[in-house]
C-alpha cells in the first residue's frame, strides 16, 4: 500500500468513528430515547465488566504454582474498588494494573 492509500484509509475510518458516535446525538436530539436503549445504557457496564472477570479467569492452572492466585486476587481488588468507589473504569483500571504487577514483578 502506498503512504495515500494508508492516509485514505484511515481517513475513511476516523469518519466512519466519529459518525457512529454522533449519530445518537443527532437522532435523540428533540426527544427521549427508548426504554431499549437507557436499559443498554445502564446494563452494559456490569455485563462488560462480568464477561472480562470471566475471560480473565478462563486459562488458570490450578494445578502449577501459584494456583491463580495473580487473577483471583486482581478480581478481588476489581471488585474491593468498585465497591468503594462505584466507578467502573477505576475498578478495570485498577483491576488490571494490579495483575500486571503481580505477574511481572511478584510471581
Amino acid at each position: 500500500m502506498s503512504n495515500l492509500e494508508i492516509l485514505m484509509a484511515i481517513a475513511v475510518m476516523s469518519l466512519a468513528n466519529f459518525a457512529t458516535r454522533l449519530f445518537p446525538f443527532l437522532f435523540f436530539v428533540h426527544r427521549e430515547p427508548p426504554a431499549l436503549i437507557i436499559f443498554v445504557e445502564k446494563a452494559f457496564p456490569p455485563i462488560i465488566m462480568t464477561i472480562l472477570i470471566f475471560y480473565s479467569l478462563k486459562n488458570i492452572d490450578l494445578n502449577t504454582t501459584p494456583y491463580g492466585f495473580s487473577e483471583l486476587s486482581a478480581v478481588l481488588v476489581t471488585i474491593l474498588m468498585h465497591l468503594l468507589l462505584r466507578n467502573y473504569l477505576v475498578s478495570i483500571i485498577t483491576g488490571t494494573l494490579f495483575y500486571m504487577l503481580m505477574v511481572q514483578y511478584v510471581f
